[in-house]
């Protein structure tokens, strides 16, 4: 058997591939890596050089269009400032499967993780994630609120 680290790296296709660039590298905060510009296509680092990469092909025209998840993994502390920090860039902070906005991070108690859900300029759902010290809790069904999570760990 092969043991698998870690993921190396992630594709999505763009309709713009310079707006997802400036999105990713100015928003998400990635790297830009290298760009093939007769290919359309842009690589980011993930996490720094040579961790992970994140691939951006440009579609173009084509009327094809597929909403994809990449969840990037952060610090707790980020985690905390997601909500506020994608609101000044004008983006809706969201919950897990995007359905309902926002202000404070979501945890899924059966990993335990706080997680902050929000879309790029094509629709792609991304996630911003840290896992939470302690114990998981399987046994509480769904997602909750950061401070409900923070007030069941303190009783």
């Amino acid at each position: 058997m092969i043991s698998v680290k870690g993921l190396y790296e992630t594709h999505l296709t763009v309709s713009d591939l310079n707006r997802s660039i400036d999105f990713y590298r100015d928003v998400v905060g990635l790297e830009l890596a290298h760009i093939i510009e007769e290919r359309n296509v842009a690589f980011l680092w993930i996490g720094g050089r040579e961790k992970s990469m994140l691939g951006l092909w440009s579609i173009q025209s084509s009327p094809m269009r597929m909403r994809l998840h990449i969840a990037f993994h952060t610090t707790l502390d980020q985690v905390v400032e997601a909500p506020a920090y994608l609101r000044s860039k004008g983006i809706v902070p969201r919950s897990g499967g995007g359905e309902r906005e926002i202000h404070e991070p979501i945890v899924f108690p059966w990993m335990p993780a706080a997680s902050v859900y929000f879309d790029d300029p094509d629709g792609h759902s991304l996630e911003y994630i840290a896992i939470l010290p302690g114990e998981s809790r399987p046994e509480i069904p769904g997602i909750m609120a950061f401070s409900e999570w923070n007030r069941l760990v303190k009783d």
